[in-house]
C-alpha cells in the first residue's frame, strides 16, 4: 500500500515539475493508471515487499530497482502497444525517478527499523557443543550478525560421539532454545539421533557441518557459515498455514450457522435420553503440548471414568442408546467446530489425546512427539484410514498416518479427508 501512496506521490511531482497547469490530460491520466497497474503485477510477480531473514539491505535495494526497471519495461509497452500519444517522457522520467528514490529511502529505513527491533526482542538461549574452533568462528558471526537473535549463548566443551544420547540429556538442564553441534565429522547414525532427540524434547539441533553427509537437512546459512538443521517432517510454509486457518474460520462458521437447527436438536435429546449435562467436555492434549479442553455431545453415562482414563472399545456399556447412534455417524463431536474457531483445533489434523495416553504412545513410539507442531484436528487420515483405536498398540500403528499426511500439507488432501469422514458418518462406520 505504501508503495501505491510512494508512486503516486511521485507522479504527481513529476506531473507539477513538467507542466504549469497543473491539471492531467488525458495522456497523463492514461500514465497514471498504466504506472499502478503495472507496479501491482510486478510487485506481485517478484514479491518485493516481502522481508525474511536474514536481512540483507543490498537483496532488499536489488530486486526493488529490478522491479522499477521490469514495470519502467512493462509501462512504456503498454503506452507503445497502446498508442496513447503525447506522453512526456520529461514527466515519465521524473516521476519513475522520485519513485525510485522514495522507495529505496522506504527500504532502508525499514531495514534499520526491522533490524533495531529484532535486536532487542529477539533473543534465543543457544548451547554451542563440540570443536572449539568451529564454535570460536560460530560466535564471530553471531556478534556480527545480531538481527538473528543469538546473543544468549554458551559454549560447552565436551566431546560428544562417544555417548551421545547421555551427553544431549545432560544439556536438557541448562533450557537450550537451540543446540548448536559443530564437529568435523559426524555419522549418519548420530545425526539419527539428533534428529530424535530434537524431535522429542521440542529443542532446534543445527550442526555446523564440515564432512557430514545426509539427505535429512535444510540448508540454512548464516552470515554464508554452513549450518544444517535438521529435521525428518518438512516445514509448513506461511501461506500453506494462512490457507488452512482461513479454510477451517470460514468452513466451521458456517457449517455452525447452517446447522444450527442440528445442534439444537442433538442437545435436545442428548438431554431427554439420559441423565447428566448435554455438553461434554475434556482435557487435550494440542498443539506446543498445550492442554485444552475439547467439546463433544455427552455420548456416555455421566461419571463413566471414575476408574480413571479408558478407550472406548466394542459394545461399551458406558455408551448409552442415543450416544452409539450419535458417535457411528460422528454427531458427537460436532461441537468441536466450536474448538476450531477458537484456534486449539483445526478440521484435520491428528486426534488429540489425554496426557496419561500420549504417555503410554511415547514410550513405544517417540516419534508420536513430532505432531506437537501441529493443530489437532476434528478428523484426520488415521481416522478415515485406520479408524478408532481400543489401546495403545493401536494408537502406535494409526500414527503413521497421521505422520504422513503431515508430509504434504495442502487443502485438496483436507477436502478429500473431509469427503472420507462424510462417507464414514453416512455409511454408521463410526464408534
Amino acid at each position: 500500500m505504501s508503495d501505491i501512496v510512494f508512486l503516486n506521490i511521485s507522479v504527481v511531482i513529476g506531473h507539477f515539475l513538467i507542466f504549469s497547469d497543473g491539471q492531467p490530460n488525458f495522456s497523463s491520466k492514461a500514465f497514471i493508471l498504466i504506472a499502478n497497474l503495472c507496479w501491482c503485477v510486478m510487485s506481485f510477480a517478484t514479491r518485493n515487499y516481502k522481508v525474511s531473514l536474514p536481512l540483507n539491505i543490498n537483496g532488499l535495494v536489488e530486486k526493488l530497482l529490478m522491479t522499477l526497471i521490469y514495470q519502467s519495461l512493462l509501462v512504456l509497452g503498454v503506452i507503445y502497444f497502446f498508442k496513447i500519444p503525447n506522453v512526456s517522457r520529461g514527466f515519465v522520467m521524473i516521476s519513475f525517478s522520485v519513485f525510485a528514490i522514495l522507495l529505496i529511502l522506504q527500504r532502508a529505513w525499514l531495514f534499520y527499523y526491522v533490524e533495531s527491533r529484532l535486536t532487542k526482542y529477539l533473543k534465543k538461549r543457544v548451547i554451542i557443543i563440540g570443536n572449539k574452533s568451529i564454535a570460536d568462528s560460530l560466535t564471530s558471526a553471531f556478534t556480527t550478525r545480531p538481527e538473528f537473535g543469538y546473543q544468549d549463548y554458551e559454549y560447552l566443551e565436551t566431546d560428544m560421539q562417544p555417548d551421545l544420547n547421555e551427553n544431549l540429556n545432560k544439556l536438557l538442564s541448562q533450557n537450550p532454545g537451540e543446540i548448536f553441534v559443530c564437529y568435523k565429522e559426524m555419522s549418519i547414525e548420530s545425526l539419527d539421533k539428533l534428529i530424535l532427540f530434537g524431535e522429542q524434547h521440542s529443542i532446534k539441533i543445527k550442526v555446523v557441518y564440515d564432512s557430514i553427509s545426509s539427505s535429512k537437512r535444510i540448508k540454512a546459512d548464516l552470515d554464508n557459515f554452513p549450518i544444517l538443521h535438521l529435521n525428518n517432517q518438512p516445514a509448513v510454509s506461511p501461506k500453506i498455514k494462512i490457507l488452512k486457518r482461513a479454510f477451517d474460520i470460514l468452513f466451521s462458521s458456517t457449517l455452525m450457522v447452517l446447522g444450527l437447527p442440528v445442534f439444537i436438536l442433538l442437545y435436545v435429546v442428548t438431554k431427554l435420553t439420559s441423565k447428566g449435562k448435554a455438553f461434554y467436555k475434556q482435557e487435550r492434549i494440542g498443539k506446543d503440548e498445550k492442554p485444552f479442553y475439547i467439546y463433544k455431545f455427552r455420548s456416555m453415562y455421566s461419571n463413566s471414568e471414575k476408574t480413571g482414563p479408558q478407550l472406548s472399545k466394542d459394545n461399551d456399556p458406558r455408551i448409552t442408546k442415543w450416544g452409539r447412534v450419535m458417535r457411528k455417524t460422528r454427531l458427537d463431536e460436532l461441537p468441536q467446530f466450536w474448538n476450531v474457531l477458537k484456534g486449539d483445533m483445526a478440521i484435520v489434523g491428528y486426534r488429540p489425546e489425554r496426557k496419561h495416553f500420549i504417555e503410554e504412545i511415547t514410550k513405544k513410539t517417540p516419534q508420536y512427539k513430532r505432531l506437537f507442531s501441529h493443530k489437532p484436528g476434528i478428523t484426520s487420515l488415521g481416522q478415515v484410514h485406520y479408524g478408532y483405536a481400543e489401546n495403545v498398540d493401536q494408537m502406535c500403528e494409526r500414527l503413521r498416518f497421521d505422520l504422513l499426511y503431515f508430509c504434504d500439507i495442502n487443502l485438496n488432501s483436507d477436502v478429500s479427508i473431509i469427503l472420507k469422514t462424510v462417507k464414514v458418518m453416512v455409511q454408521g462406520k463410526g464408534k
